[in-house]
């Protein structure tokens, strides 16, 4: 699913967040830093320990805050450690998903960011059911986007990527309502 909105390419589909070619993609993380589990253990695994240890040495990261990092070994140039948690392993909500998300977005434009991929936000460990998380994520994308209307930054893609087959359906389908 792929559509543009306000001149920002933006496209749903399975596949790993560890393979996005982008700029920055998004650590769905807790407040410490911690890398250990889920989107956040496969950005660690596949780009290095360096990605975790910048985080935690940048901790503690608030919620509705976002940090970035080295990338390590992966073909993002950068790791956005945006906290859906305060603890690792933490059950969350799908307000502290659209913060993760905007606070992302929000960092992306002052960095000059033109491309970030996000896996499903708090959808893992966090326990946010799919559709919520999506519906959060399309939201948070749809105000940020809206919002800078007269002042365009320098965003050209978003991805929303997921392994998940259901997180990938519901962020199609809420995608699909952003083109509506």
């Amino acid at each position: 699913m792929e559509t543009i909105y306000r001149g920002v390419r933006i496209s749903a589909f399975e596949g790993d967040i560890t393979q996005q070619k982008v700029d920055a993609v998004v650590n769905p993380a807790n407040s410490k830093g911690i890398m250990g589990g889920g989107a956040a253990l496969a950005m660690k695994e596949a780009g290095g320990e360096q990605i975790e240890k910048d985080a935690v040495a940048n901790a503690p990261i608030r919620l509705g805050k976002a940090i970035a990092t080295t990338a390590g070994k992966l073909p993002a140039r950068y790791v956005f450690h945006a906290p859906t948690m305060t603890l690792p392993a933490e059950k969350t909500n799908a307000k502290a998903t659209d913060q993760a998300v905007s606070a992302s977005l929000r960092l992306a434009n002052q960095m000059g960011v033109k491309s970030i991929a996000f896996p499903g936000m708090g959808t893992g460990v966090g326990g946010v059911p799919a559709e919520e998380a999506a519906a959060a994520m399309v939201n948070a994308v749809k105000f940020f986007l809206d919002f800078n209307a007269a002042r365009p930054g320098s965003l050209r893609e978003i991805i929303l990527v997921d392994l998940n087959g259901d997180v990938e359906k519901a962020l199609a389908a809420n995608l699909e309502k952003l083109k509506a």
